[in-house]
């Protein structure tokens, strides 16, 4: 007489081929995502909201980006090794800061134009 198989003898499934490949396509494009948006962000650590003395309004979205990057990769010129952005935005004492945000206003009409 042959007897039941035991449960710890019953072999388990193996995953399915497609089925792993599509979690791991899954994983591979959401770790991707993620890059990519952090690598989106990198360049602007001070935005609009922090430079409040300067309408970016009139911008659209792509062209406030590029007039951000360039406040925040430009140099404040008094020495003090900050950029632009983050001068006007933290330094109220600076001796150039209205220099400061007449520039970076430059940078959004220039960013403005077609």
């Amino acid at each position: 007489m042959k007897s039941a198989p035991r449960k710890h003898d019953r072999r388990k499934k193996r995953p399915r081929p497609l089925a792993a490949a599509v979690k791991w396509a899954a994983a591979v494009l959401i770790v991707g995502l993620l890059g990519y948006g952090v690598s989106q962000m990198s360049a602007v650590a001070y935005t609009d909201s922090d430079i409040r003395v300067v309408d970016f309004s009139m911008l659209t979205p792509a062209k406030k980006r590029s007039a951000l990057q360039a406040a925040n990769q430009a140099r404040c010129s008094c020495g003090c090794g900050m950029t632009l952005a983050q001068c006007v935005s933290t330094d109220s004492t600076c001796p150039v800061r209205e220099d400061n945000v007449q520039t970076i206003r430059t940078m959004v009409r220039n960013a403005g134009q077609p």
